[in-house]
């Protein structure tokens, strides 16, 4: 009987060792032909399909120990004790091979689809309403069959059997209180599933949320990421965007219309400015030459209001021309109008007026 049980460890032993000297070997076999087809990937022109090759080079790895694991148990150790162990993990890494390539397939197809599309044009409507419903179905996807490969891998297990019958004998409490516990997660999930279909916000859309400005960086099932213009990140819930009122510049175009107020005093002439503005927009990049004007927009008993409107392919380029108008025309005026600035009229003898602070 002890020589029985000696004998056995040894064959145990003996199996363990070679399979692990024919894993790495396996390994090392793997490494150099993954490194020859690297080197033949990269000196192709591109870089997506370098990206790809990277996306799967675990996941194979993994499928190609299954696939020893499979071999080399029904070849030696069908005679074993341990087999139907050995068979087991077997099945539990083929379920977990297979959906980790399923989900690196997702990814790689939507990086495909993402290398098609021009996300840096000016008229990037199209690539940010596409990039925004790959980002989010990808998602679900991956979560889909995360859910599928944990459920199959349960059910190889006989007391996961058992407890998923006696789960249904109570299915309908436990589901009530699981409706109760997740229905705030569940409507995130719907919420976001509706912004990838309905699209209030895109990817790079500019939008003002929470007196903030700043860009769609980022969309997922239950979450909004806005990057604020001074590189802040407000987070927000999906659930937000359907709930509450926000700005959204860029929903049908990027092209946007900015404005630059002034207050000067009635004696100012507003041709003087027209003139000015002209020659401020004619050489700056950030105008798109269709729309420049100056209007008296309001008038009190101290001073009259003048708007500068002006337009830009985009929202930044808008900003900073407003800013390059602003500062130009102040300085304008400080250098040959510097007493046409907005004050306040009082009724004295001498006449006098005390400039607006």
């Amino acid at each position: 009987m002890y020589q029985d049980t000696q004998q056995a460890f040894r064959d145990h032993a003996l199996v363990t060792l070679v399979f692990i000297a024919l894993l790495v070997a396996v390994y090392f076999i793997y490494r150099y032909l993954y490194g020859f087809f690297k080197r033949k990937v990269i000196s192709t022109p591109g870089k997506l399909d370098d990206l790809i090759f990277d996306l799967f080079k675990f996941p194979v790895l993994w499928f190609l120990c299954w696939l020893l694991l499979k071999i080399f148990s029904h070849v030696f150790l069908y005679d074993l004790s341990i087999f139907p162990v050995v068979l087991h993990v077997n099945s539990l890494l083929l379920i977990f091979s297979l959906a980790w390539i399923f989900i690196r397939g997702i990814k790689a197809g939507g990086f495909y689809i993402k290398g098609k599309l021009n996300i840096e044009s000016s008229d990037n409507l199209y690539a940010r309403k596409s990039l925004t419903q790959i980002n989010v179905f990808t998602g679900i996807a991956q979560s889909i069959i995360v859910f599928i490969a944990i459920a199959a891998a349960l059910l190889t297990f006989k007391q996961a059997k058992t407890i998923g019958i006696s789960l249904l004998t109570s299915a309908g409490i436990i589901g009530i209180i699981v409706g109760f516990a997740a229905q705030k997660t569940l409507g995130m999930i719907l919420a976001g599933i509706q912004i990838a279909l309905t699209q209030p916000v895109r990817l790079d859309d500019v939008v003002v949320v929470e007196n903030e400005w700043g860009r769609i960086e980022e969309i997922t099932l239950t979450y909004v990421v806005v990057k604020i213009w001074d590189e802040r990140r407000l987070v927000l819930p999906v659930s937000y965007f359907l709930e509450k009122p926000f700005q959204n510049w860029t929903r049908t175009s990027a092209h946007i219309m900015g404005t630059v107020f002034l207050y000067l005093d009635f004696a100012f002439l507003v041709e003087i400015i027209r003139n000015q503005l002209s020659s401020i927009v004619e050489h700056n990049d950030n105008w798109d030459g269709k729309v420049v004007n100056v209007q008296v927009t309001n008038a009190t008993s101290q001073f009259k209001e003048i708007r500068i409107l002006v337009s830009s392919s985009d929202s930044s380029k808008n900003w900073d021309l407003r800013v390059d108008i602003r500062e130009k025309i102040i300085d304008f005026i400080n250098a040959h109008h510097p007493e046409t600035y907005a004050s306040i009229r009082v009724n004295l003898e001498s006449g006098a007026r005390i400039p607006m602070a």
